[in-house]
């Protein structure tokens, strides 16, 4: 049995109590509701279920060798079932529980798209910042092969060089590298300023 069934039993139970107006066996209401379908044992399971939540919801007396032999309505059994009874109670829990699952169900939806939607922004950032190591590494070697003709021209070739000629050709080098390095620096912070703005607008597609 379900229970859903067996709070409404339970409810059923009060209900029969309220409407008499004295004690009775336990065994009535095996008689009347659980007959022959079920046992005497199971209507005291449920009795005790009754007193375990609430011992003041029925008046229970003990004799002829039972723990539970006589029963009766109290004060606080009506009062009881004008509030819904454990019938209403299970409702209210079992939609309680429904809520919680679809949040649950919810809040995985939203982070399977979030993930999915981080992929997404996150391809072109790796496209853009692949082609920034691009561009530096180019830079790189730019450098390296304008600093190498240079020096190629003034020691590497054989050919006399009178010493203010060679002083002017060491200040031209050192020209040449201080102004390739400010070319360099410069494409550097650009370069930057690129990643900059790469993560600036991958925050602002990621907020609300």
């Amino acid at each position: 049995m379900g229970d859903f069934f067996k709070a409404e039993l339970k409810d059923r139970f009060l209900q029969y109590a309220l409407q008499r107006r004295d004690y009775f066996e336990i065994r009535t209401l095996y008689d009347e509701f659980l007959k022959p379908n079920y046992s005497l044992d199971f209507v005291k399971k449920l009795i005790r279920e009754i007193r375990e939540y609430d011992d003041q919801l029925l008046d229970i007396m003990s004799g002829n060798g039972m723990e539970m032999f006589m029963l009766a309505s109290t004060p606080v059994t009506q009062r009881f079932l004008d509030e819904g009874g454990f019938l209403d109670m299970h409702i209210k829990e079992e939609e309680k529980w429904d809520s919680f699952l679809n949040q649950l169900s919810s809040d995985r939806k939203q982070a399977t798209k979030e993930r999915r939607y981080l992929k997404k922004s996150s391809k072109p950032l790796r496209r853009e910042r692949n082609l920034l190591v691009i561009l530096i590494t180019a830079i790189a070697i730019s450098f390296l092969f304008t600093i190498y003709g240079i020096l190629k021209d003034t020691f590497f070739e054989p050919q006399y060089v009178p010493m203010d000629e060679f002083e002017r050709k060491l200040e031209h080098i050192r020209l040449e590298y201080q102004n390739e390095n400010q070319r360099l620096s410069v494409e550097l912070e650009n370069a930057k300023s690129v990643i900059d703005s790469l993560k600036s607008s991958a925050i602002q597609q990621k907020s609300p």
